[in-house]
């Protein structure tokens, strides 16, 4: 029986896969990776566990070969995104790549691609420019389609929020330039391209790491637009002016906590032996003795613990406050 549909299949209708031992009917496979290679996902994880399914295998199961092609045009992207020395050609309706080093002297570069030849830019990346300076990135690719166009000309009040819409609603990835869709239904700030893996913020559109919505960067983890630079000025100040009292008071807190917390907690662990365990079995005599001796000795554990805890926490929070807060904010 197959675990996806359910339904009783022979032997020979379940595919074997070189990432894992699971097993899944073939149609269910094949329908598993046609949303998954629509949807532009090219780590596609095998549908029981967290495997990622090997090449071999996505190409032998996608029966359709628009798909397949589609998949792999996906997986060389992903490679050569990672590539720091490739170029994509900015002309219309060209996906081709060029692969360009030691090019910093000598920056003009040509689209190979049958019918192209575009000229470009290998330091901005725009159309080629000899006689003068790179000029910044035009908008995004993504946004400039025929309605944002119209409502550019036109400058109409309608116009502008139809363009602010569609710019909060489709954004490119700051790494491969794949469009991205964020439905507004509330979810996080941090996205993740299904193309080349990168991981970036919806509100700066930079690559992130996992402390990037902890940073004094103005970026929420929820929330529709970044602070504006007078609020997080203000927070930061308060944070500076504010980190010894909040510091001291957290400490205040955490210390009797910690230190007569464990002791309370490994008692009642202790005294709460279920019916089924080894603590039935003993007297009270010895029940007794059993959680006097464990509360002893977490009262001897818990003031190592509670100043580990306070002077390993209280140097970082203090380091991170007049570090990289003050740092922020001399910027």
């Amino acid at each position: 029986e197959c675990p996806l549909c359910l339904l009783p299949q022979p032997p020979e209708a379940f595919p074997t896969l070189a990432s894992c031992a699971h097993r899944s009917c073939r149609a269910c496979l094949e329908q598993y990776l046609r949303i998954a290679v629509s949807e532009s996902r090219v780590q596609v994880a095998c549908p029981h566990c967290p495997a990622m399914l090997q090449p071999a295998d996505v190409h032998r199961l996608l029966a359709e070969p628009a798909l397949r092609d589609k998949y792999e045009e996906f997986l060389l992207r992903r490679l050569l995104v990672a590539d720091p020395g490739t170029r994509w050609c900015p002309a219309p309706d060209c996906s081709y790549a060029v692969i360009a080093y030691g090019c910093a002297e000598c920056p003009r570069l040509t689209c190979e691609r049958e019918g192209c030849g575009t000229e470009f830019c290998y330091h901005c990346r725009q159309l080629w420019h000899p006689d003068g300076p790179c000029a910044p990135a035009p908008p995004a690719p993504s946004l400039a389609n025929p309605t944002a166009q119209l409502v550019h000309l036109e400058d109409s009040v309608h116009g502008e929020t139809l363009a602010q819409a569609e710019a909060e609603d489709v954004k490119v990835c700051p790494r491969c330039s794949a469009f991205i869709m964020k439905i507004n239904d509330g979810s996080c700030n941090r996205m993740n391209c299904t193309v080349c893996g990168c991981l970036f913020c919806w509100l700066c559109l930079q690559e992130i790491s996992d402390v990037h919505f902890l940073s004094p960067s103005g970026c929420t983890f929820w929330g529709k637009r970044p602070w504006s630079r007078t609020r997080k000025i203000l927070w930061q100040l308060g944070m500076v002016l504010g980190a010894p009292m909040v510091i001291s008071l957290v400490a205040g807190i955490a210390v009797p906590v910690i230190t007569i917390g464990i002791p309370i907690y490994m008692g009642r662990k202790v005294l709460a032996g279920g019916p089924g365990s080894r603590r039935s079995s003993l007297s009270g005599c010895q029940q007794c003795l059993s959680v006097t001796s464990s509360v002893l000795l977490s009262l001897f554990v818990s003031p190592i613990v509670t100043a580990v805890t306070v002077g390993v926490g209280v140097p970082l929070m203090l380091t991170y406050v007049y570090g990289v807060v003050v740092l922020s904010l001399c910027r």
